[in-house]
């Protein structure tokens, strides 16, 4: 099954520490061979790479992690293929528009039936069960909200609703951001961790890395990390509960909704 990375901050922050423990789960330490991606929101814009190459011999992937790209929501995905062949056009995460604004969404799981899903405007580029199911939750949003809803917790209540409706298909756990928010929904296995000062030591669990975050902070730095399974093993994660949908923004938990 694939893995999930994501990110959420207050100030632009780089993910290099991190993803350099998360790409040796593609073809490492992990068995997802089946190729990566990662997007960032930065400064208003939005950046992507993807590649259907195992992350751990990624020349891409080691670019990513030489370079710190600064940013305040990150998404990430390592894939095993299950439904859809190992190509780029199914390669995570993926990107619609709504709203004027570029969504991300990488998936986790797998879904029966997922082909009775009905599709509107946004149709998939490739052939997988996560695509069209992002396909279906976008057009789902976009009928329910032609433009953004005054009050987003209309917004985050019925993305819950329909996360649920996904997850009674399967598995199906989720990363999902407009560059706002940051939305991680749980169907069987999502974990966090939110630094804050004071800072300290983290070691990752898949690679001979240890970063003391105090050198590379400001007192007033808050970042969170979500995954499929800890990164680190010197630090407390948290593990979601099954059918909970956390929002997040600026590295904060803005609300929770629960099965």
């Amino acid at each position: 099954m694939c893995e999930l990375l994501g990110m959420s901050a207050n100030v632009p922050t780089d993910i290099c520490f991190s993803f350099s423990g998360f790409l040796h789960r593609g073809g490492g330490t992990g068995p997802h061979r089946d190729g990566w991606g990662i997007a960032f929101y930065e400064e208003g814009g939005y950046r992507e790479f993807r590649d259907p190459h195992p992350s751990v011999d990624s020349p891409i992937a080691r670019l990513i992690c030489d370079y710190p790209i600064k940013s305040n929501v990150v998404i990430s995905h390592i894939r095993q293929a299950n439904v859809g062949g190992v190509r780029l056009a199914n390669t995570h995460p993926f990107t619609r528009e709504m709203w004027g604004r570029p969504w991300c969404y990488a998936h986790n799981g797998q879904l029966s039936d997922w082909k009775s899903l009905p599709l509107g405007v946004y149709t998939p580029v490739g052939n997988t069960d996560s695509e069209h199911a992002f396909c279906w939750l976008m057009d789902e949003l976009r009928q329910a909200f032609p433009v953004p809803p005054e009050a987003p917790d209309a917004l985050w209540t019925k993305l819950h609703a329909l996360c649920e409706s996904l997850r009674a298909l399967g598995v199906f756990n989720l990363l999902l951001s407009d560059g706002q928010y940051l939305y991680t929904y749980c169907s069987t296995k999502l974990a966090h961790i939110t630094r804050r000062a004071p800072f300290g030591d983290a070691e990752l669990s898949d690679a001979e890395i240890t970063v003391n975050f105090a050198e590379h902070t400001t007192p007033d730095d808050v970042v969170s990390v979500i995954a499929t399974e800890p990164l680190t093993h010197n630090e407390a994660w948290y593990t979601m509960v099954p059918g909970e949908l956390i929002v997040w923004c600026a590295g904060e938990i803005q609300a929770r909704y629960c099965p």
